[in-house]
């Protein structure tokens, strides 16, 4: 049993600043109170107690690249099957996939990151992988796989369906990259089979504003219309949103990932307007190969970049949600224990060095790693990481 006591604590799913000592016992915290203080102590004065990092929306596969590619277009980079990315991986051996994985998981928990939400390439194998990649490590990934099968206007359907439920065995989902790469039926398809098997199915949708032309000049819908008419669990990405895209995704479960679109040069997701239409998105840093799987630079760089390019201010609780408790809000949580500080909650946080009077904006303009004293999963606490 253990204390955190004397911090500013990010209390609930509205992350609510109070002064309460936390008790945990077992990995779970079992009491919250300004005077509790039982066990071991850890002494939290001048210092932010805030829920874990949940990344919305990663790419592992892609650590073995880093870097590869700068300045190509979105296709060159990740379209399957012969993106960069993808020539990459299928050219890679296991352990090399496997050694950066690792390597790119542990960068993730030292930057305060317990959980994240994978689009697994390579099939079965693919999940193979990443399960095997994953083993004992402090962070839980959510893998969403898919199949080389599901490309293409004209798909054997007996065969994506075979493919389907082979994953489904393994996988927690599935992950598509795009409408452009898959016809309505395989989504129909692999969306009934998810929610038949009670798994998630989640794709990348309004990315750039060519697919988005693309997808209403042929189809005369938006790629999100498409999306939310399928009835995918996730859509990933949103950068692009035309006509009254963000009236259906209101009650959707949508993922942005600000640092990625600005690499590729795609665009900025309007965040500023999903926040007042009460849209609650989660945070991803996508791509390993473009970017790092650190959030406080995610964080950081959305904050800035939606005041420069919509002209206004992002409320900076509603953004650190985006990376904490706006899972609760997501039908997919079941895979995820809920970073939530509360009573009868797991205990998934950290403490990190208090600069400024505003604990968001702490987190998200003053933090890094080097800022983390103590982080907590389950039974693992290790200080200063």
């Amino acid at each position: 049993m253990l204390t955190i006591k004397d911090g500013i604590v990010l209390k609930g799913q509205d992350l609510t600043p109070v002064c309460e000592n936390i008790v945990i016992d077992d990995g779970k915290i079992i009491e919250m109170a300004k005077d509790v203080c039982e066990g071991k102590i850890i002494d939290a004065t001048d210092s932010i107690v805030c829920p874990t990092f949940l990344n919305g929306h990663t790419h592992i596969g892609d650590s073995i690249i880093k870097d590869e590619g700068y300045g190509l277009s979105l296709g060159e980079m990740v379209k399957p099957p012969n993106g960069v990315k993808h020539k990459a991986l299928a050219n890679a051996e296991d352990g090399e996939i496997i050694d950066a994985m690792k390597k790119s998981m542990w960068d993730m928990f030292e930057s305060g990151t317990t959980h994240f939400i994978d689009y697994r390439e390579g099939g079965i194998k693919g999940v193979e992988l990443l399960r095997k990649a994953s083993k004992n490590l402090p962070v839980t990934p959510v893998i969403l796989g898919r199949d080389d099968s599901f490309y293409g206007q004209n798909p054997d359907l007996r065969k994506v369906k075979i493919a389907i439920r082979k994953l489904l065995k393994l996988a927690d989902g599935i992950a598509l990259s795009g409408f452009g790469e898959i016809s309505d039926e395989v989504a129909s398809l692999i969306t009934s089979e998810c929610r038949k098997a009670g798994k998630i199915s989640s794709i990348h949708v309004a990315e750039s504003m060519h697919l988005q032309d693309d997808s209403l000049r042929d189809f005369n819908k938006t790629e999100i219309q498409r999306g939310v008419d399928a009835d995918f669990d996730q859509l990933v990405h949103c950068t692009n949103p035309r006509n009254n895209d963000l009236e259906l995704i209101k009650n959707s479960n949508v993922v942005v990932c600000p640092r990625a679109n600005a690499t590729l040069n795609v665009g900025v997701a309007p965040l500023n307007e999903m926040f007042s239409k009460g849209i609650k998105p989660l945070l991803g840093s996508d791509n390993l190969m473009l970017n790092s799987p650190n959030l406080f630079r995610e964080l950081e760089f959305s904050l800035k970049i939606m005041s420069v390019y919509y002209k206004n201010y992002l409320n900076p609780k509603d953004l650190l949600k985006t990376a904490t408790t706006n899972i609760c809000n997501f039908e997919i949580n079941r895979y995820i224990e809920k970073p939530v500080i509360d009573v009868n909650q797991e205990a998934n946080l950290f403490i990190s060095k208090k600069y400024s009077k505003n604990p968001y904006l702490n987190i998200i303009n003053r933090c890094g790693t080097k800022d983390i004293l103590y982080i907590m999963n389950r039974d693992i606490h290790i200080k200063n990481v």
